[in-house]
């Protein structure tokens, strides 16, 4: 016999509010244990997240040959040597190693208004799929309001706190680091931009901002960036970021 709440006798209500959400609300069980169609796609979320944590970035492969060569993307690397000492000292994500602050010093100009850092994070699946619409709109949109974008590049092994790194090496007003999520079982293919006024040694946490859960079922690409330029702007603004910096957002638009 089936519970009240298998697909289809659902009230409408319930209905729209799972097609808003990735989540796994109101799945429905056959006694106690999910319904067998439920089991199985959390088992390949389960694989999707294993993967894209553990997979590698390769620019040409994971973005195309034709979109590195459009942005002049490079890649460098942080003081962790490997995704299991990425993994195990988040410390070393933090931190570039030498070489690639020669190599930025080399390939970047200096104090631009806008720079953007791509990170690989926890999930390469999230940098793959969202990266190749988000960049341009963000450089169309920076590019609208007058500001000027630095030479965007990756950074292999990454952790939120390298944005200090960066901006001290290129004196940026703003550093965008978009970085993979931790996936979940909801999707691997979630990125977070993350935003500071002017980061230094020293900065945490509170001195940036956070905008999360880009991908197809969250934030969309074009919504992303235009919250992204409207950020920057108010850090530029104002000159600061963090806990200090509110961001300006339309009304919630309620479920009808």
């Amino acid at each position: 016999m089936p519970d009240k709440l298998t697909p289809g006798i659902w009230p409408d209500v319930i209905e729209r509010i799972r097609e808003r959400t990735p989540a796994r609300v109101l799945a429905g069980r056959t006694g106690a244990a999910y319904h067998t169609a439920t089991q199985l796609e959390l088992r390949q979320a389960h694989a999707a997240a294993c993967d894209a944590v553990r997979n590698e970035l390769d620019l040409s492969r994971d973005l195309g040959a034709e979109f590195i060569r459009q942005w002049k993307l490079f890649a460098v690397s942080t003081m962790a040597a490997s995704k299991d000492e990425y993994l195990q000292r988040p410390d070393r994500g933090r931190r570039l190693d030498e070489s690639a602050r020669r190599e930025l010093m080399a390939r970047c100009s200096s104090g631009a208004d806008l720079q953007v850092v791509i990170g690989d994070g926890l999930s390469v699946t999230a940098v793959s799929t969202q990266l190749p619409s988000l960049l341009p709109l963000i450089a169309e949109k920076a590019h609208a309001r007058g500001c000027n974008l630095g030479q965007p590049f990756a950074v292999h092994y990454c952790r939120v706190g390298v944005m200090n790194d960066v901006g001290e090496l290129l004196k940026p007003k703003v550093v965008v680091l978009l970085i993979g999520e931790r996936p979940g079982l909801a999707t691997a293919e979630s990125l977070s931009a993350y935003m500071a006024y002017q980061p230094r040694s020293g900065h945490n946490d509170s001195n940036r901002n956070l905008i999360s859960n880009i991908h197809r079922r969250g934030v969309s690409a074009e919504a992303a960036a235009g919250r992204i330029i409207d950020l920057a702007g108010q850090m530029m603004r104002r000159a600061t970021s963090g806990v200090e910096l509110k961001e300006e957002m339309p009304p919630a638009k309620w479920l009808k």
